[in-house]
């Protein structure tokens, strides 16, 4: 459980770094964004790291891999829709029932 859940918080961080200044600076210069950036991923990578190391081992690599994508755009939906103020749509849905697909069968036996 502590690796899904520092995959979450990891994501979290990743997203606002790779996203946040689209809504936040954009008014600022690149280099300015860049090295926000930059500073908010490095929290990411102080989850993301022990998240990996300590699950692995507990799961395959493939498993780790779905997972953090699952996580991503899971989060990112959120980000998305709740800080970015964008709207979701059907499509979205049934790419989310495809991911359930592919945890179904990364996960199977």
């Amino acid at each position: 459980m502590r690796t899904i859940l520092l995959l979450i918080a990891s994501n979290v961080f990743m997203t606002f770094a790779w996203y946040r200044h689209l809504k936040a600076e954009h008014a600022a210069p690149l280099w300015i964004a860049i090295l926000g950036s930059w500073g908010i991923a490095f929290f990411e990578y102080c989850l993301a790291v022990p998240a990996n190391r300590w699950g692995y081992g507990r799961f395959t690599l493939p498993q780790l891999k779905v997972m953090q994508e699952v996580i991503t755009l899971l989060v990112f939906g959120v980000f998305a829709t709740g800080y970015m103020r964008e709207r979701l749509t059907l499509n979205h849905l049934w790419a989310a029932c495809c991911l359930v697909g592919a945890i179904f069968f990364t996960f199977r036996k």
